[in-house]
């Protein structure tokens, strides 16, 4: 490639005629690569992935380099053509969305732009446009005025800001030290997070990051549901020890597997009445706060201190549109730090503003113009429409289930996903079957579906996951999702039988 000029940078006037040439020339490589996959996952696995690729793989770095187009098309090529197809209503596995075109659009203004939405004069309209979006945000789930938020790298983040916050907030007044000045060594006593055992994974990696251990997390058993019990969290309060301090109650609405609602009103009253935090993640199901028919299992979300959203799941944004919203904008105070070439005091007074305080990043780009994009061409109503059919795809997958003597679900839907298991003839081979069933969907590139395990007869048996957030999905494509899956299972049984009369 010749030395760079104008051209190569994105945000100049001459760069984005050339990024319009690039763009053209990228989407119909990845349409090839797409329309070469066939299927929703390129079939025959990791090694045929990497086999498939495998010159591409070893020039990443050449000595010379290549023109743009010589640089990225075979790459995107090869991108599309080893990606799942989120847009297929045979990949029901996580909570991954398929994005909106308008999103994914933006995005790429968002990335020619690359604005840092830290300081005002990296970002003046970002700032703006994330305040006026957090305003919807704390309208939908009900919080008072006051509140603020933060866009974050996924709700994992926002996760462990919330338990950072609570900790120097709540932990420092249920202690009388001020942990954000003197850390964790200045009390005596054992600060504690009390959780349910279907918190998602980042609430204990959260716990352990901000300094507390492991051995902070107060784990609450739920009921058959998924659900968490104010009773049940009363129960393992009871149980602490004196010198431990529980100053966090994080509770979820819409758990990883069952998608399960905490009882979100009695758990708030009993976290303030003992002074604790009340956080709810709702990175699943706060997007279902759009549809009216939805809103009433989130009842309580409004008595939150904190809340985790996140975007890139149930409002169709790519990755990553999480969102951090605090119920009192003041207590974001702890990650607040001044440096003379950032946000020198002078420059606040003066009227220019920045978002340092609120987060633990510096440089952070500017998604929000994603969520306001795709917001502005939804609306509320079409969001509510997206979210209610997902619903009731999820409801009759549960109902084909339901009818079905080879399979049985673990709990009835709440949300959009179904977790179920295939029932194999012998039930010792319950846990191989399934396991198997699902790589093998994955090696034929037919379906992508989720496992994790349930508790069945006292004992943890592997179950299969069906997640339902492309709301383009039909009744037909579930019912043939179902029967492949049912195929596979009775496939998988065969071949281990085979196997075993050898």
């Amino acid at each position: 490639m010749a030395p760079l000029d104008a051209a190569a940078l994105a945000g100049s006037t001459e760069g984005m005629a050339a990024l319009r040439r690039l763009v053209d020339e990228v989407l119909r490589a990845a349409q090839a690569g797409a329309r070469r996959r066939g299927g929703p996952v390129a079939a025959g696995g990791p090694a045929a992935v990497a086999e498939r690729n495998s010159d591409l793989l070893a020039h990443v770095l050449p000595l010379e380099g290549l023109s743009d187009t010589e640089a990225l098309v075979p790459l995107a090529e090869a991108f599309a053509w080893g990606s799942v197809d989120l847009a297929s209503p045979s990949t029901a596995a996580f909570l991954q969305c398929p994005p909106l075109t308008v999103a994914a659009a933006a995005d790429l203004v968002v990335s020619t732009f690359n604005q840092s939405v830290d300081v005002w004069d990296s970002g003046p309209f970002p700032m703006e446009l994330e305040k006026a979006v957090f305003e919807q945000l704390r309208v939908l789930t009900g919080l008072p005025e006051g509140t603020t938020g933060v866009m974050t790298p996924g709700g994992s983040i926002a996760n462990l800001l919330a338990v950072i916050i609570a900790r120097d907030v709540r932990g420092s007044a249920l202690c009388g030290v001020g942990l954000t000045e003197e850390g964790l060594q200045a009390t005596p006593r054992r600060l504690r997070v009390v959780c349910s055992r279907e918190a998602h994974i980042s609430v204990d990696r959260a716990i352990a990051a901000a300094g507390l251990g492991n051995a902070a997390a107060v784990v609450v058993e739920t009921g058959a549901d998924g659900r968490m019990s104010a009773g049940a969290v009363h129960a393992a309060l009871a149980a602490l020890p004196a010198d431990h301090v529980p100053f966090a109650l994080l509770a979820t609405a819409g758990t990883t597997d069952l998608g399960a609602v905490d009882d979100l009103p009695a758990l708030a009253e009993l976290a303030h009445a003992r002074g604790m935090w009340f956080h709810v993640d709702a990175a699943y199901g706060a997007g279902m706060l759009f549809s009216p028919r939805m809103r009433p299992l989130f009842a309580g979300i409004e008595q939150a201190d904190s809340i985790t959203l996140d975007l890139h799941k149930f409002a169709w944004q790519p990755a990553s549109s999480s969102v951090l919203l605090v119920r009192d904008g003041r207590h974001f105070r702890p990650l607040r730090r001044e440096a003379a070439y950032l946000n020198p005091r002078d420059d606040e007074q003066a009227g220019l503003p920045n978002q340092l305080g609120h987060t633990l990043e510096t440089t952070r780009r500017a998604d929000v113009l994603k969520v306001a994009a795709s917001f502005r061409c939804l609306g509320r109503r079409g969001m509510a429409e997206l979210i209610d059919h997902c619903h009731a795809m999820a409801r009759h997958a549960e109902r084909l289930v339901a009818g079905h003597p080879r399979l049985r679900a673990a709990a009835p839907v709440t949300l959009t996903r179904l977790v179920f298991r295939y029932l194999p003839r012998r039930p010792e081979l319950n846990d191989q079957v399934n396991a198997g069933l699902r790589r093998r969907l994955l090696t034929e590139g037919s379906a992508v579906i989720g496992r994790t395990t349930r508790v069945v007869e006292g004992a943890e048996r592997t179950h299969l996951k069906l997640t339902v957030i492309n709301p383009m999905t039909t009744t037909q494509d579930i019912e043939n999702l179902v029967a492949g899956i049912v195929a596979a299972g009775e496939a998988e049984e065969r071949a281990i039988q085979e196997q075993g009369r050898r």
